[in-house]
């Protein structure tokens, strides 16, 4: 079973993404092209004009992978990317431990999705999906844990600096752990095995999540870049230098900050420089002089916030999208007029597909409470409000409206101003009497459905776990001990992100 519905009507995502996906006229000046199939034509033209190292490229694609084994498919995508009519579509995610939330999944299996589209749509070409891993990033507290059946598993790491680069030293009591709530059988033990294999068997996180990530998604093709290397990073000098020695990007990256803000919350905050100064023992912002001289002779020293990790994607890559999740559209979009100012192409945005996962005898307990699928996105009060109103005669409309009609007839019957005052002060008592009587009887009728008011509480907290998105707080652990590898087939076969719709799915 599958059902769509439009992200506005989820009530869970930004005015920012719902102007974008109903192309609205608010935000055109804050993206280079909308994100439809024929418009990649456009982009392809655009980027072919846009000099891309694709022999250094495809060298470190070699290299960095040469440790794991390859699928026929990736290994084709990664010689391809030496000829011009190959391009890119890439996603980029941290290194979460275990894969972290769902919508890691969900961002990876969108952009082979959207390769497979164009290689449909644009048979003459070679598109490739690309997995940018973010080993960079120093963020340790948001990728060393997920959340696994009520429980939360969690590595515990005194180190620091970028995540990519720590080693694995603690993970075995983690896997331990973790082993207990997989219990037994064949798909709890090809999980078992798989993380064992990926975070025992490498030296640091950035080669256990590679290992993990090809291990999943590598028969679909998928190419996964680390831009840690000093063979790329020599390619961005002349932004490093612009950025770290003359500031050169704070006046543009504001001004279109500011105007973006005019209507919509803005994501990424703008910083003066935006390099960290990066060694094994931290990633620090850069403090104090910086020497020319030290750019180029260590420009691996040098990383990208979150604000040129952008930049420098696009000048590696012969990219034509960027497939992200909403706050990462959003500071794309702070960057419109940067690209421009550098004359780098702006990929075309796309948001990743956003997935609800229901098993079939959750979506039956859920439509024998008297629901549709739409109602799961009213909070829990409505959802109670609406049992109730559909299992009692309590409906006390027409009774308020008969209290209402015999104050007005007395107010009718004086013109004294004093004495109608008394009236509607007597007339506010009454219909505030009335009001907590109201809540007196709702009270005792939701305790005669408080089973089935219970059952929606829980559902509700299972697929919304702390009131947000299932695929923001769950791991696909849970679902593929279930499933198998069908889960992520079910996946590759179902979703579309340029169809630009929530999905609700459940396997039958």
């Amino acid at each position: 079973m599958k059902q769509k519905f439009s992200y506005h009507q989820t009530k869970k995502f930004t005015h920012l993404v719902n102007d974008y996906l109903s192309n609205s006229d608010d935000i055109h000046n804050f993206y280079n092209r909308y994100p439809s199939l024929e418009n990649f034509s456009a982009q392809w033209e655009e980027k072919s004009n846009h000099k891309i190292d694709r022999k250094t490229l495809v060298e470190v694609l070699n290299d960095q992978n040469q440790a794991l084994t390859l699928s026929p498919l990736t290994k084709y995508n990664i010689n391809s990317l030496l000829k011009e009519d190959t391009f890119s579509v890439t996603t980029g995610h941290q290194l979460c431990l275990f894969t972290g939330p769902l919508y890691f999944v969900y961002k990876i299996i969108s952009t082979i999705n959207l390769v497979e589209e164009l290689k449909e749509k644009y048979p003459e070409n070679n598109f490739v999906p690309v997995f940018w891993m973010a080993s960079e990033d120093h963020d340790f507290y948001e990728v060393n844990h997920i959340h696994l059946f009520g429980k939360k598993i969690e590595w515990n790491s005194g180190q620091k600096g970028a995540v990519g680069r720590m080693s694995l030293e603690g993970v075995e009591s983690v896997l331990y752990d973790l082993d207990k709530l997989l219990g037994a059988g064949e798909n709890a033990n090809h999980l078992s095995l798989l993380f064992r294999n990926a975070y025992l068997n490498h030296d640091n996180l950035a080669d256990a999540s590679r290992f993990l990530v090809n291990a999943l998604f590598g028969k679909y093709g998928l190419v996964i870049l680390d831009g840690d290397d000093i063979r790329l990073k020599k390619q961005f000098i002349s932004i490093i230098k612009k950025d770290v020695l003359f500031q050169g990007f704070f006046e543009t990256i504001s001004k279109c900050t500011q105007d973006l803000a005019k209507e919509y919350k803005t994501q990424a905050f703008v910083r003066d420089i935006n390099f960290f100064h990066l060694s094994d023992g931290g990633r620090k912002h850069l403090e104090g002089e910086v020497l020319e001289s030290e750019i180029d002779s260590y420009p691996e020293n040098f990383s990208p916030n979150v604000l040129m990790r952008p930049l420098y994607q696009e000048m590696l890559l012969p990219n034509l999208a960027y497939v992200g999740g909403a706050a990462e559209v959003a500071y794309w979009m702070q960057l419109k007029t940067t690209f421009e100012q550098e004359q780098i192409p702006f990929p075309i945005l796309v948001l990743r597909s956003s997935i609800l996962w229901m098993e079939q005898k959750q979506v039956n307990k859920w439509q024998n409470l008297g629901f549709d699928l739409a109602d799961l996105f009213l909070d829990e009060h409505q959802l109670h409000q609406q049992y109730v109103g559909r299992h009692t005669n309590l409906n006390l409309t027409q009774e308020l409206t008969g209290l209402k009609k015999v104050f007005e007839q007395i107010l009718s019957k004086t013109t004294d101003k004093g004495l109608q005052t008394s009236v509607l002060a007597e007339q506010q008592k009454q219909l505030n009497s009335f009001e907590k009587l109201e809540k007196k009887l709702l009270k005792s009728e939701k305790k005669k459905h408080e089973d089935a008011l219970n059952q929606i509480t829980q559902l509700k907290a299972k697929l919304f776990p702390n009131n947000s998105l299932q695929e923001r707080y769950d791991n696909f652990i849970p679902f593929y001990l279930k499933h198998g590898e069908n889960f992520i087939e079910i996946l590759q076969k179902e979703l579309s992100p340029l169809d630009a719709k929530f999905v609700i799915l459940s396997p039958q």
